[in-house]
């Protein structure tokens, strides 16, 4: 099946309706593309990954987010990029502040970073990890330094970024280390390496310390790529959440960024990819 079959046959739950082309369906979403916008997998676990594929490249998305290894070449086929790729090293709880872990982080990057290099994808992930009781939190930052000093050796050979996410501490990922900007800064500093940045999730830290837009001038540089997701409920980034992203997403363009700005909220209602459509054309400054 073609990418145009495939987007011919989600019918209306891809709102596109009788659109025959990609060319049609990016008029209902993406017109100015200044912006890369890419959407989260895990929050459209209920399609298939070949339909949620038809689906975004219909709306005229250039990308797809968080894809696990054997996906990347799904995302390929309908011409769409991986703008950050599942690389199997480390979890949210089981992140780099935790030297039990950091054998299984760093051989997860050296058997997949090279794929991701192949692939095309330009980041992988990884996480700061749940503190681990008794530890101080002057040894987190400096486990976390020096797993991150191997693993940008890794990056650079291969020209891969890696991104780590800062959560919230407060509401999903209790126990979570990494859940301020200046916890992610202060790593990403130390370590001193083009390859090795941060995810800057707009929806986590809005929770944690807010100040969005001044945080994003001011630490820009440090960013790689952001998520969005509308506060509280991480659900549609509509007017029924207290962030303006439009005046965010104009921020971030203003810094001149060059990355992707996924999506990554939990669509409430029956038309998914119509949610995801609206958030597209709110961001598409």
């Amino acid at each position: 099946m073609n990418r145009r079959e495939a987007i011919q046959g989600l019918g209306a739950t891809a709102l596109i309706g009788a659109a025959a082309s990609t060319a049609e369906a990016t008029t209902l979403a993406v017109r100015q593309g200044n912006l890369r916008q890419s959407v989260a997998r895990w929050c459209y676990s209920s399609m298939a990954i070949e339909d949620l594929c038809a689906a975004v490249a219909g709306l005229g998305m250039p990308a797809i987010d968080l894809l696990e290894i054997d996906e990347w070449p799904v995302a390929k086929e309908y011409g769409l990029a991986v703008s950050v790729g599942m690389p199997n090293a480390g979890t949210i709880r089981q992140g780099i502040n935790d030297p039990r872990n950091h054998e299984d982080i760093i051989a997860g990057f050296r058997a997949n970073i090279p794929k991701a290099a192949q692939a095309g994808v330009p980041s992988v992930i990884t996480f700061f990890g749940n503190q681990v009781g008794g530890m101080r939190r002057a040894d987190a930052l400096r486990n976390s330094i020096g797993c991150m000093s191997e693993c940008a050796r890794i990056a650079e050979d291969h020209g891969v970024t890696i991104v780590i996410e800062m959560l919230n501490s407060k509401v999903d990922h209790i126990g979570y280390i990494g859940d301020t900007t200046a916890w992610g800064v202060e790593i990403v500093e130390a370590v001193g390496s083009e390859r090795v940045k941060l995810l800057y999730d707009i929806y986590h830290m809005q929770i944690m310390e807010g100040d969005v837009i001044r945080t994003i001038r001011d630490n820009h540089q440090f960013f790689a790529h952001y998520h969005t997701g509308g506060v509280p409920g991480r659900a549609e980034i509509d007017e029924t959440q207290e962030l303006f992203y439009p005046a965010i997403a104009r921020e971030i363009m203003a810094t001149g960024f060059a990355g992707y700005f996924a999506h990554e909220f939990i669509p409430r209602g029956d038309d998914p990819i119509g949610s995801l459509a609206a958030a597209v054309q709110l961001c598409d400054v």
